[in-house]
C-alpha cells in the first residue's frame, strides 16, 4: 500500500463520505479513489458493514402480529412510486439506512400504540365489570324493595289477621307474629325473638288441621324480618315446636313451645 493510499485512509474523508457530509469536490475525490484503489473500496465496504450492524443491534423489534398488520395495511393503502436510480453506491446505501431508520421508528411507534391499546382494553373491561356488578346490586335492591312494598301492602290490608305467638314455660322469651290473609291466601311470619338452642335442635312452625300437622318451615334467629310461609287452607291453629335437626317432618305435641288458635 503506497503512501498516497495510506494518507487518504488516515483522513476522515471516507467516514464523511459514508455519512453524506463531504463537499462536492471531496465527493469526487473519494469516488475516484474508490474506483481506482481496491484497498479503499475494501475499507469503505467494511465501514458500511459495521454501520449496518450497529443499526440492527439498536433496533427495537416489534411483535410479529404488529409488523404483519402494518405490512398488510401498507399493501392495501400505500401507493407505489417509481424511484430514480441512485447515482452511486453511496446514495443507495444512504437510502437503505434512511429506510431502515424510518421502518424501525414506525415499528416502535406501532408497538407502543399496540401496548397502550391493550391496556385500554383491560381498563375498559374492568369498568364494564364494575358497571355490571352495580347493575346486579341495583336489581337485587329493587327486588327487595318490591318485596317490602308487597309485604307492607299485605300488612295494611283490612283482610289480614294478626296473631301474636308467645312461648310457654319451655321458651318464655319466644315471640313471633303471624299475618294471615284468608282472602288472598297469603301467610307471613315475623320472628321477634327466639331463645338459643343447642346446635342439634331447631324451631319448626306447623299448621294444625283436624287430622294432621303440616310443616311450614324452620325458624331461625337470623329470620328477624318478615318472611312468607306457605298458606294452609282450613288451618285451625299454628304451633311452634323444638325438633332434632334432620328429623322426619312429623310434629310431636310434647315438643310444642308455642301455639295459637286461628279465627275460623
Amino acid at each position: 500500500m503506497n503512501d498516497k493510499i495510506t494518507t487518504f485512509l488516515n483522513s476522515d474523508l471516507l467516514e464523511k463520505y459514508l455519512l453524506g457530509q463531504t463537499t462536492s469536490e471531496q465527493t469526487d475525490m473519494v469516488e475516484i479513489y474508490l474506483a481506482e484503489y481496491p484497498e479503499v473500496e475494501r475499507a469503505y465496504n467494511n465501514m458500511q458493514n459495521q454501520l449496518e450492524l450497529v443499526s440492527q443491534t439498536q433496533a427495537v423489534k416489534a411483535p410479529q402480529a404488529v409488523l404483519n398488520s402494518i405490512l398488510d395495511k401498507l399493501d392495501e393503502e400505500t401507493p407505489v412510486y417509481s424511484m430514480p436510480k441512485p447515482r452511486s453506491r453511496k446514495r443507495r446505501f444512504q437510502l437503505s439506512i434512511a429506510a431502515s431508520v424510518v421502518a424501525i421508528m414506525f415499528a416502535g411507534t406501532s408497538y407502543i400504540f399496540f401496548q397502550q391499546n391493550q391496556l385500554l382494553k383491560i381498563e375498559n373491561q374492568k369498568i364494564a365489570d364494575e358497571i355490571y356488578d352495580r347493575l346486579d346490586d341495583l336489581d337485587n335492591k329493587n327486588r327487595r324493595l318490591d318485596e317490602i312494598m308487597r309485604q307492607m301492602k299485605q300488612l295494611n290490608n283490612p283482610e289480614t289477621e294478626k296473631y301474636i305467638i308467645n312461648g310457654n314455660n319451655r321458651a318464655k322469651n319466644l315471640k313471633t307474629v303471624a299475618y294471615i290473609n284468608p282472602k288472598d291466601k297469603t301467610s307471613m311470619i315475623d320472628v321477634v325473638s327466639l331463645p338459643r338452642l343447642p346446635e342439634e335442635q331447631c324451631y319448626q312452625i306447623w299448621a294444625e288441621l283436624e287430622d294432621k300437622m303440616v310443616n311450614l318451615g324452620i325458624l331461625n334467629e337470623s329470620d328477624r324480618e318478615l318472611k312468607s310461609i306457605p298458606y294452609t287452607e282450613d288451618a285451625l291453629a299454628l304451633s311452634i315446636t323444638i325438633e332434632q335437626r334432620g328429623s322426619k317432618m312429623t310434629a310431636n305435641k310434647e315438643n310444642s313451645v308455642a301455639e295459637i288458635t286461628l279465627n275460623k
